[in-house]
């Protein structure tokens, strides 16, 4: 008897293999719990904004921080290692930086909030990536930066290894503007006294209340030269009543 050939054997669509869900652990100790990430959610910004703890490697392109024994790897610029340098212990403002097609997920570091702020606003432009914006980073100072960028200094701008004369121009048109209004700044930066931490708790309660950045900058800057002793629930009161 002549045997036919064995039929093909198709998969299911039902029973193909499928990408399994993002897990992420709820709470704390036995009272947490797993649950399933949206794949919107895992695009959104950053959970961690700092991590504390013991330099145990210290490059000057990376820096190994332990934390309740876990030892974070986190890339960083020429500027953050000189100020890590001979620190025993160091405070690290994060940027948590994910791409999903590549599998990717880093930690960019800084020693300062104005670096992290600068940073972030660098990758806000096209065609600067995360690469990019460490290595200006590492080249120039934040404070040069800037002015290159409000000067239009196209050819301090390209001194910096992988930016281009296109890739400048649109530095300048896209955050000439921006930095002019107080963007890429730590906000308690702007503000000199003495007064750093309420006027960072007050410009963090008022961008959570919907206003902008640079508006609320604006706005305590106001509010302080006016009355440099000012509470920071008067601070928040007066710029309620000014935007």
């Amino acid at each position: 008897m002549r045997r036919g050939k064995p039929p093909k054997i198709r998969s299911h669509p039902r029973l193909r293999k499928r990408e399994g869900p993002t897990l992420a652990w709820e709470g704390s100790g036995e009272a947490g719990r797993l649950s399933e990430v949206s794949p919107s959610s895992r695009q959104t910004t950053n959970m961690i904004d700092y991590i504390k703890g013991a330099v145990t490697e210290l490059t000057p392109t990376e820096v190994i921080l332990e934390n309740n024994g876990i030892g974070y790897s986190i890339l960083i610029s020429l500027q953050t290692f000189q100020a890590l340098e001979n620190k025993k212990e160091a405070t690290i403002y994060i940027h948590h930086y994910m791409r999903e097609r590549e599998d990717i997920e880093l930690y960019y570091g800084f020693a300062t909030k104005d670096e992290r702020e600068l940073f972030k606003l660098l990758i806000s432009v096209s065609g600067v990536g995360v690469s990019s914006a460490r290595m200006m980073l590492s080249s120039l100072s934040a404070e040069e930066i800037r002015q290159a960028i409000l000067s239009e200094d196209l050819a301090r701008l390209k001194s910096v290894k992988g930016i281009g004369l296109k890739t400048a121009q649109r530095m300048v048109l896209e955050l000439k503007d921006k930095i002019v209004k107080g963007e890429g700044a730590d906000s308690s930066a702007l503000f000199a006294g003495g007064r750093s931490e309420i006027v960072e708790e007050a410009t963090r309660a008022l961008v959570m209340l919907g206003f902008s950045k640079p508006n609320v900058n604006k706005a305590i800057h106001a509010i302080l030269k006016a009355n440099p002793n000012a509470k920071v629930e008067q601070i928040i009161k007066s710029a309620l009543q000014m935007m």
